[in-house]
């Protein structure tokens, strides 16, 4: 037995500072995720003393012996598919974020001394939220109402390990963001945003926050618990806010297309986002340390010259990005999320509601 830390799906956002974060405090790390060039190039970047072993965990045979080598005393499974790639990957994305959560319990469980297992979930398992008819926070016990395969997926692996005789700790991430501005740059992602309801509820919080959170589950004591995890009070903000206020910190003033809001009588027309009860998440993991008016300080700092250049592309940006827009030329007067996902990538309802 180890006392590593294996953290799953280690170079993506929140892996990679999750990886970061352990690092810094002096914890044994041992990162894992499918061996492509664009991950060992990334590799180079990592902390000293970080060791990387690459496994597809979607081959339980490979999983086995990559537990079995190891015996850490923590896994972090953070290893997904997420939205909005997802809609169109649903088989891929189900042995990932299913199957993969299956075979690491199965593993970790033959271990003479089992470790703590860390399952990274989301809010997304809550459904559509409409805040007209559901004005309270989310909590651990808010009924669960998968609206989407994502939802469905990490309901079934919440399952697995609640059905796991390892001990556990869930977290039910917010809106996860950087100050890196290059992460905004994606046009897909950009597409997916601006087809959300501009005025749902979401609580966001900082990738760094979020990487705390999760190296503090390792220890805490908070066995057997599901936490909420978002930022502070600042980081309940309205869903049309969000990308402007980003853009607008890099120097794109105005460079992003207004969407439409959601209908207020039509609780389906939604997306899974809303505020959280984060309190009893703070209480045991003391991960809030990153206000969201300094996440956009931050951020334009980092922007730094750049910022000029933006500004002055801003109207044009809003034309080009207005005319890709998901309801450009549309009449109706509300946002249809589930069927501008649709019409984009696939039908975004669970296998068994699609059929």
């Amino acid at each position: 037995m180890t006392d590593a830390v294996l953290v799953t799906g280690a170079f993506g956002l929140v892996g990679s500072s999750t990886v970061k974060r352990l690092s810094a405090d002096g914890r044994q790390v041992v990162a894992t995720d499918l061996d492509v060039p664009a991950h060992r190039k990334a590799a180079q970047q990592l902390p000293p003393g970080v060791e990387v072993r690459y496994a597809d965990l979607t081959d339980p045979i490979e999983v086995d012996a990559l537990i079995q080598g190891i015996a850490p005393a923590a896994i972090i499974h953070l290893a997904a598919v997420i939205p909005p790639f997802i809609y169109s990957r649903k088989s891929l994305a189900e042995k990932v974020n299913v199957g993969a959560t299956a075979s690491l319990l199965a593993a970790a469980e033959k271990l003479p001394k089992p470790p703590r297992f860390v399952q990274a979930s989301s809010i997304a398992v809550y459904g559509a939220r409409n805040p007209h008819t559901h004005p309270d926070p989310l909590t651990a016990d808010t009924p669960l109402n998968p609206a989407d395969v994502y939802g469905a997926h990490k309901a079934a692996a919440e399952k697995l390990v609640r059905a796991s005789p390892l001990d556990w700790v869930i977290l039910r991430l917010g809106g996860v963001l950087t100050v890196d501005p290059a992460a905004y740059m994606k046009l897909d992602n950009l597409y997916f945003e601006g087809l959300l309801p501009v005025d749902g509820r979401l609580q966001t919080v900082d990738v760094r926050d979020v990487a705390r959170a999760f190296a503090a589950a390792t220890t805490a004591d908070a066995v057997g618990e599901t936490l909420l995890i978002g930022g502070d009070d600042t980081h309940r903000l309205i869903q049309g806010d969000v990308a402007p206020a980003m853009a607008a910190a890099m120097g794109l003033v105005g460079g992003l297309p207004t969407g439409l809001k959601g209908d207020p009588n039509d609780d389906a027309a939604w997306f899974n986002t809303d505020w959280m009860d984060t309190s009893r998440a703070q209480e045991v993991l003391r991960h809030q340390h990153h206000s969201w008016p300094e996440m956009l300080i931050e951020t334009a700092n980092k922007a730094g010259a750049r910022r000029h250049l933006l500004r002055v592309a801003a109207p044009l940006t809003k034309a080009i990005f207005t005319r890709r827009a998901a309801y450009f030329g549309r009449t109706e007067p509300y946002a249809d999320p589930w069927g501008a996902i649709a019409a984009k990538w696939a039908d975004p309802r669970p296998e068994e509601a699609s059929q």
